[in-house]
Protein backbone atom coordinates (compact mmCIF):
# COMPACT_ATOMS: atom_id res chain seq x y z
CA UNK A 1 0.00 0.00 0.00
CA UNK A 2 1.37 3.40 -0.97
CA UNK A 3 1.17 6.07 1.62
CA UNK A 4 2.21 9.63 1.66
CA UNK A 5 3.43 11.06 5.26
CA UNK A 6 4.14 14.95 5.87
CA UNK A 7 6.08 16.71 8.30
CA UNK A 8 7.92 19.26 9.60
CA UNK A 9 5.08 21.81 9.73
CA UNK A 10 4.41 23.99 12.58
CA UNK A 11 4.66 28.13 13.67
CA UNK A 12 7.54 30.38 12.19
CA UNK A 13 7.61 34.10 12.55
CA UNK A 14 7.61 36.34 8.89
CA UNK A 15 11.16 35.34 8.03
CA UNK A 16 11.61 32.39 8.82
CA UNK A 17 12.57 29.06 7.69
CA UNK A 18 10.99 25.45 8.11
CA UNK A 19 11.52 22.15 5.70
CA UNK A 20 8.89 19.89 5.46
CA UNK A 21 9.77 16.20 4.49
CA UNK A 22 7.06 13.81 3.01
CA UNK A 23 8.08 10.22 3.10
CA UNK A 24 6.43 7.55 0.52
CA UNK A 25 6.20 4.15 1.54
CA UNK A 26 5.54 1.59 -0.85
CA UNK A 27 8.24 0.96 -2.87
CA UNK A 28 7.25 3.27 -5.95
CA UNK A 29 9.07 6.68 -5.43
CA UNK A 30 11.91 6.11 -7.50
CA UNK A 31 11.08 7.05 -10.93
CA UNK A 32 7.93 9.21 -9.47
CA UNK A 33 7.84 12.79 -10.21
CA UNK A 34 6.78 14.91 -6.69
CA UNK A 35 4.82 17.94 -6.22
CA UNK A 36 3.71 19.90 -3.20
CA UNK A 37 0.71 22.17 -2.67
CA UNK A 38 -0.82 24.17 -0.58
CA UNK A 39 -4.18 25.09 0.40
CA UNK A 40 -4.92 28.92 2.82
CA UNK A 41 -8.49 28.87 4.72
CA UNK A 42 -11.08 29.45 2.68
CA UNK A 43 -8.89 29.46 -0.77
CA UNK A 44 -8.32 26.69 -3.32
CA UNK A 45 -5.47 24.34 -3.27
CA UNK A 46 -2.12 25.63 -5.53
CA UNK A 47 0.60 24.31 -6.80
CA UNK A 48 3.68 25.15 -4.93
CA UNK A 49 6.90 23.00 -6.61
CA UNK A 50 7.98 19.74 -8.25
CA UNK A 51 10.79 17.90 -8.64
CA UNK A 52 11.12 15.12 -11.15
CA UNK A 53 12.50 11.73 -11.06
CA UNK A 54 15.33 13.27 -12.17
CA UNK A 55 15.61 15.90 -9.80
CA UNK A 56 14.47 18.62 -12.24
CA UNK A 57 12.08 21.33 -10.57
CA UNK A 58 9.83 24.02 -10.88
CA UNK A 59 7.97 26.52 -8.82
CA UNK A 60 5.28 29.16 -8.37
CA UNK A 61 5.94 32.14 -9.49
CA UNK A 62 5.26 33.29 -5.88
CA UNK A 63 7.74 30.83 -3.93
CA UNK A 64 10.66 31.29 -6.70
CA UNK A 65 13.96 31.75 -4.88
CA UNK A 66 12.74 31.16 -1.85
CA UNK A 67 11.44 27.54 -1.77
CA UNK A 68 13.74 24.83 -2.90
CA UNK A 69 12.04 20.97 -3.72
CA UNK A 70 14.35 18.45 -3.51
CA UNK A 71 14.05 14.33 -3.52
CA UNK A 72 16.34 11.71 -1.79
CA UNK A 73 15.53 8.66 -3.34
CA UNK A 74 17.31 6.30 -0.84
CA UNK A 75 15.22 7.60 2.27
CA UNK A 76 12.34 7.63 -0.34
CA UNK A 77 11.50 11.46 0.76
CA UNK A 78 11.05 14.45 -0.95
CA UNK A 79 11.59 17.56 0.95
CA UNK A 80 10.29 21.56 0.74
CA UNK A 81 13.09 23.74 1.81
CA UNK A 82 10.74 27.23 2.79
CA UNK A 83 12.90 30.29 3.46
CA UNK A 84 11.81 33.95 4.16
CA UNK A 85 8.11 32.98 4.76
CA UNK A 86 5.91 35.58 5.02
CA UNK A 87 2.00 35.20 6.11
CA UNK A 88 0.53 34.15 3.21
CA UNK A 89 2.75 31.42 2.94
CA UNK A 90 0.18 30.24 5.72
CA UNK A 91 -1.56 26.96 5.10
CA UNK A 92 -1.93 23.12 4.46
CA UNK A 93 0.73 21.86 2.63
CA UNK A 94 0.48 18.40 1.01
CA UNK A 95 3.13 16.32 -0.80
CA UNK A 96 0.97 14.20 -4.50
CA UNK A 97 2.45 12.09 -6.32
CA UNK A 98 0.39 13.09 -8.86
CA UNK A 99 1.03 10.16 -11.87
CA UNK A 100 -1.17 8.04 -9.31
CA UNK A 101 -3.00 11.04 -8.00
CA UNK A 102 -2.21 9.79 -4.54
CA UNK A 103 -2.06 12.38 -1.77
CA UNK A 104 -0.66 12.86 2.05
CA UNK A 105 -2.63 14.22 4.55
CA UNK A 106 -0.88 17.78 4.75
CA UNK A 107 1.17 19.51 7.37
CA UNK A 108 0.24 22.90 8.58
CA UNK A 109 2.30 25.81 8.12
CA UNK A 110 1.34 29.42 10.35
CA UNK A 111 3.33 32.08 9.80
CA UNK A 112 3.42 35.08 12.06
CA UNK A 113 3.86 38.72 11.05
Amino acid sequence: QVRLVESGGGLVQAGGSLRLSCLVSGGIFRGAAMAWYRQAPGQQREFVARVSAGGASNYADSVKGRFTVSRDDARETTYLQMNSLQPEDSGVYTCALEALELWGQGTLVTVSS
